[in-house]
């Protein structure tokens, strides 16, 4: 078994990364235990390497301008069956499904989540937006309505450092594209009958309050 690296620095980065809610800089922990930034790099460095040599079921990651720990890959399966069973859920499953397809179809408005999911989600979106993993990212060109994206939290929770790290969208949602084509041909055929039988400020009404 490899040896462990000197606990002298190693200790206090451990403790400090183990009570952190968020990603911690080599410099901020530098600060912290008064230490060189390089010489704190190097020990988180060498701590990573001592966990993926000695089969640890977390690991220490580098993610985008920080240090945390993430429990191994390998284990996803068994933390997401312990979730969802309701030991320590702390999002709906409504809200899992909800985030899922915001994460994979992004930028989104709430009516084609809804859409998609075959549900109102106005009170599951406004619980993402709250948790901070879902953020608004502006307004559709075509319709007005708002749009909604992932937030740089929810990489974070997911070890990501960018959207190209998502797995394929298959196993999670295997009939979006063909939701998203059925909805497109739903949404103008709508529109047209909308244009024909009312007045454009009377069309717009139903689809800017869902979109609120």
């Amino acid at each position: 078994m490899p040896d462990y690296p000197d606990a002298t620095l190693t200790a206090p980065l451990e403790a400090l990364l183990l009570m952190a809610t968020e990603p911690l800089s080599a410099l901020e922990l530098a600060q912290a235990v008064e230490v060189p930034v390089a010489e704190v790099t190097a020990a988180l460095e060498m701590l990573a390497r001592f966990y993926d040599d000695t089969g640890r079921g977390f690991e220490l990651r580098h993610v985008g301008q920080g240090w945390r720990f993430y429990t191994r890959a390998e284990h996803a399966d068994l933390i997401g069956r312990w979730v969802m069973e309701g030991q320590q859920a702390k999002l709906s499953q409504a809200a899992l499904e909800t985030l899922a397809v915001v994460a994979y179809l992004q930028p989104i408005s709430r009516s084609r989540v809804s859409g998609i999911r075959g549900v109102n989600v106005d009170g599951v979106m406004r619980t993402l937006v709250t948790r901070g993993l879902v953020e608004e990212a502006g307004s559709s060109e075509e319709t007005g309505a708002m749009l909604f994206r992932t937030s740089a939290v929810f990489l974070e929770k997911m070890g990501f450092t960018s959207l190209d790290d998502f797995p394929p969208i298959a196993p999670y949602l295997p009939e979006a594209s063909l939701l998203e084509a059925e909805l497109a041909g739903q949404a103008e055929a709508l529109a047209r009958d909308d244009a024909s039988t009312h007045p454009a400020h009377e069309a717009a009404l139903p689809h800017n309050k869902e979109d609120a």
